[in-house]
């Protein structure tokens, strides 16, 4: 194998990931990201943020992929997990009807007071953006260089190696993933984005229970959706 470039991410991910990390299209995205630095430009997430599913869900650890599109471009909210967001921020429209879901899916669970999903993926749950980073203020401004090559690898990595995973797609965006995923070894649900645009047709999916129930059949421990109310 050749040696490992310095890309700083969890371990298991640079192994896995390598031959990506040395690709031509990879080196355009730093030298890009580099460029919008210098030039004072605001890109969120904040830099040690931008791998942070990566570092926050070991690839032997992953349970359930949950595929979110851009990061958020305002500030104080991004922070490298998809649909996520710090306690500090308000929780954005489309995660509320991600609570309306649980609130109908999950016995016992109560809408939290914030939009921190972290609890999540410290139990497995990967919260990926198609895109890693964005401008702020400027919805889809990264969307052409280069990180959606980069996130399919990703997707088609863990379709490779792991077995027994369950990928949220939402939204017509995500759907177009699934060719990536061996449906033959995981399970693939699919539905309506959340965001408030699609109306309802997000609720009654019943995803989180489909998810806790394949992950029990397969012999792991289902994801506690509860988060902590504060």
């Amino acid at each position: 194998m050749a040696e490992i470039i310095d890309v700083k991410i969890e371990e298991s991910w640079k192994k896995a990931l390598n031959n990506e990390f040395q690709e031509d299209y990879f080196s355009k995205i730093k030298t890009f990201l580099k460029g919008e630095y210098a030039a004072g430009k605001t890109i969120y997430p904040p830099g040690n943020l931008i791998f942070n599913a990566f570092d926050t869900v070991p690839l032997p650890e992953l349970k359930v992929v949950i595929l979110g599109q851009d990061p958020y471009h305002g500030p104080g909210q991004a922070h490298g997990l998809s649909f996520s967001v710090p306690k500090t921020a308000k929780i954005p429209p489309s995660l509320r009807n991600v609570y309306k879901e649980l609130t109908e899916d999950i016995p016992g669970f109560e809408k939290p007071k914030h939009g921190n999903l972290e609890t999540w993926a410290k139990q497995g749950v990967f919260l990926l953006n198609a895109f890693l980073t964005v401008e702020h203020k400027k919805a889809g401004s990264h969307q052409k260089i280069g990180w959606g090559k980069f996130t399919d690898a990703v997707i088609q990595k863990i379709s490779d190696e792991r077995e027994g995973v369950v990928f949220m797609f939402w939204g017509n965006f995500a759907k177009k993933k699934a060719v990536l995923v061996d449906s033959n070894k995981h399970l693939i649900l699919e539905a309506a984005h959340p965001s408030p645009l699609a109306g309802t047709a997000f609720l009654g999916n019943k995803h989180f229970s489909q998810a806790n129930a394949y992950l029990e059949q397969q012999g792991k421990k289902g994801i506690d959706w509860i988060l902590p109310l504060d």
